[in-house]
């Protein structure tokens, strides 16, 4: 009697479907919105990004996931939040009022510029700090450091998560802020560099 012989075939899909059936269709909608804003924060903000200090975005978008876990949003959580934003926002203010200059020993030396001309952090002990008037404050500096925040703050109501934790229960508004707002703060502010450029080289900003 011959026997039979049977090639069995398998297939990943049904393993797939099983792991999906395990996720409830709640936590995988609210996963695809979490992406889904993220991708839209990234598209939007990231010609806004240029304008602010290089360290500034870069450490708000590290310390913003580690206060926003698992998308619960306590008193706790909120009041982080801002302390964020502020410190962000002084950072983005302050690091436009510093210059830098070369050293005739080769080693860049940077402060803020003042009244009076470059206060050096750290002078070195035969380096002269120049006195030209490009290191004197000026209307300009403040020009810059206001549109900064106003950079800083249309990319972080951009994003989801603060709008989420800081207004609560109104996500239909904020999801018109965050489609309105950084496009109004990028063509304004745009125009005011342009109308009122700057040589600063300060802490983290890349200008000319």
């Amino acid at each position: 009697m011959d026997k039979e012989i049977g090639i069995k075939v398998y297939n990943a899909t049904p393993q797939q479907q099983d792991y999906n059936n395990n996720t409830s269709p709640a936590m995988g909608k609210r996963r695809a919105m979490m992406a889904k804003g993220v991708q839209k924060t990234l598209s939007k903000t990231s010609l806004l990004g240029n304008f602010l200090p290089t360290g500034t975005l870069l450490t708000f978008e590290m310390v913003l996931p580690s206060i926003y876990k698992n998308g619960q949003c306590t008193h706790v959580h909120t009041m982080m939040t801002h302390v964020l934003l502020v410190l962000c926002a002084l950072s983005c203010f302050f690091f436009h009022f510093t210059d830098s200059f070369h050293g005739p020993d080769g080693n860049v030396y940077y402060g803020f510029v003042t009244p009076k001309g470059l206060s050096v952090f750290k002078p070195g002990p035969h380096v002269a700090v120049p006195n030209d008037d490009k290191f004197k404050v000026g209307f300009t500096d403040f020009v810059h450091a206001i549109m900064s925040v106003m950079v800083f703050g249309a990319i972080a109501f951009s994003d989801h998560r603060v709008t989420n934790c800081l207004f609560p229960g109104r996500e239909k508004d904020m999801e018109q802020v965050r489609e309105s707002f950084p496009l109004m703060v990028g063509v304004v502010c745009s125009g005011l560099f342009l109308i009122f450029p700057t040589s600063r080289r300060g802490i983290g900003c890349m200008s000319g």
